[in-house]
C-alpha cells in the first residue's frame, strides 16, 4: 500500500459517497470502516478482508458527474451510528430468509449479481418474503462493463470473508440506535403514457404475447407497428407506486425484460422524458436529509446522457437494477437515515 495516501475527510453530516482508488479503500477497510463498494472485479479482488460489501460496475454519478472508469471504486461509508450485525451470503434456497434475518431496528443493504439464479427469483418473488416492506431494504444489481456483456459475468463480494460470488447474494444487516431509523425513498421521472393498457398471462422476463386492451397480441410485432421507443419503460402502479419494466431486447416473437412481468397488472408505456436531469432535480425534495446510500439505474445512464452531469446529492453505482424492497428498473433509490 502506498504510504502516502491520503484519505478524505468525512464532514459532518456531508454525503458519503466517491470515486476512491485501491489503495484508499484498502486503507479505510484496515482502520475499520463499514464500506459498500462498487468497481470492477480485479479491484474488488485485490481489497483486504474487513466490514464491506460489493459488487461488479464501472458506472458511476460522482462528485464530479457521470463516469466510468475501471481503475476506481465508488465507496460509500457507512456513518458510525450504524452498527454491522453481519455480513451473510444468500443463495437460491435461503434467499426467502433476508428480511427474517434482519435486525428489527435497522436496515439491510443486498447487492445481486445480474442474470443469475437468485436475481430471477429475488425479481419473481420478493413481494412475498417474510418479514418484507416490514423491514428496510434496499440494493442494487451488479453488472459489467457494457463492451464486456457475454465475456464477463457480474460478481457480488463479501469482504469479511475476502469471497467474490456470481451465482449468491450478498447482504449486510445493520442496526441503529433509538430513535433513528432508515427510511428508502424512490425517484422515477417516468409516469404511464397514453396508450393502451398492456396485459401478460404469465410473470417472468420475457413475453411472446400480450393483450392490447384485451386483443392478444404478438408483442415483439405490436411494439415494431407502434414505432415504440424501447428505451422507455413500461410502467405500472404497484398499491400506489409507479414501477418500471426496462425492455432489454425485442426479438422476433419475444420481448425481454431487464425486472419480471406480472399478470395481475396493467402497464403502459412512459411517457417520453425531454430533460432527465432537469425533472430529477425539479423531482428531489426540497430538504434532503444526508444521503446513507443512493444509486440510479445504468439504462438512465446511459439514455439521459449522464456522462459528465450531476444529480445533486445522489451519488453512488449506475446499476443493472435497483432494490428499494423490491427490484426495480430505471428509478434512482436512495436511502437516509432520520429521527
Amino acid at each position: 500500500m502506498n504510504s502516502g495516501t491520503t484519505l478524505p475527510v468525512r464532514a459532518p453530516g456531508a454525503d458519503l459517497g466517491d470515486l476512491l482508488d485501491v489503495d484508499a479503500v484498502s486503507a479505510l477497510i484496515l482502520a475499520g470502516e463499514r464500506l459498500l463498494l462498487a468497481g470492477d472485479e480485479a479491484l474488488l479482488a485485490r481489497l483486504p478482508r474487513g466490514t464491506w460489501i460489493g459488487g461488479t460496475i464501472p458506472y458511476f454519478v460522482a462528485a464530479d458527474g457521470g463516469t466510468s472508469s475501471r481503475e476506481r471504486l465508488f465507496c460509500t461509508r457507512l456513518p458510525a451510528e450504524v452498527e454491522v450485525d453481519s455480513i451473510r451470503l444468500y443463495d437460491a434456497a435461503s434467499l426467502a430468509h433476508v428480511c427474517a434475518d434482519a435486525p428489527a431496528e435497522g436496515f439491510s443493504v443486498m447487492i445481486l449479481p445480474a442474470f443469475s439464479e437468485v436475481h430471477s427469483l429475488f425479481a419473481r418473488n420478493a413481494p412475498n418474503y417474510e418479514d418484507m416492506y416490514l423491514k428496510p431494504l434496499i440494493g442494487w444489481i451488479a453488472g459489467v462493463h457494457l463492451d464486456d456483456l457475454g465475456r464477463a459475468t457480474p460478481k457480488v463480494f463479501d469482504g469479511s470473508r475476502g469471497e467474490g460470488c456470481e451465482e449468491r447474494a450478498v447482504v449486510l444487516h445493520a442496526r441503529l440506535p433509538e430513535p433513528r431509523y432508515a427510511r428508502i425513498e424512490i425517484v422515477n421521472l417516468f409516469r404511464p403514457g397514453s396508450g393502451p393498457g398492456l396485459r401478460f398471462t404469465d410473470k417472468g422476463f420475457s413475453a411472446a404475447k400480450v393483450l392490447v386492451d384485451g386483443v392478444e397480441q404478438d408483442f415483439a410485432a405490436w411494439l415494431r407497428r407502434q414505432g415504440t421507443d424501447t428505451r422507455l419503460p413500461l410502467v405500472a402502479d404497484y398499491c400506489g407506486a409507479m414501477v418500471n419494466v426496462s425492455i432489454k431486447s425485442v426479438e422476433a416473437g419475444r420481448v425481454d425484460f431487464y425486472a419480471p412481468v406480472f399478470p395481475d397488472i396493467e402497464y403502459r408505456i412512459a411517457a417520453p422524458i425531454d430533460d432527465y436531469v432537469a425533472r430529477f432535480l425539479a423531482a428531489l425534495p426540497a430538504d434532503v436529509p444526508p444521503v446513507t446510500f443512493s444509486c440510479n439505474c445504468i439504462l438512465n445512464y446511459l439514455y439521459s446522457n449522464l456522462e459528465g452531469r450531476h444529480t445533486g446529492p445522489m451519488r453512488g453505482p449506475a446499476t443493472f437494477g435497483e432494490i428499494a424492497y423490491q427490484l426495480l428498473n430505471q428509478t434512482l433509490v436512495y436511502l437516509t437515515i432520520e429521527g
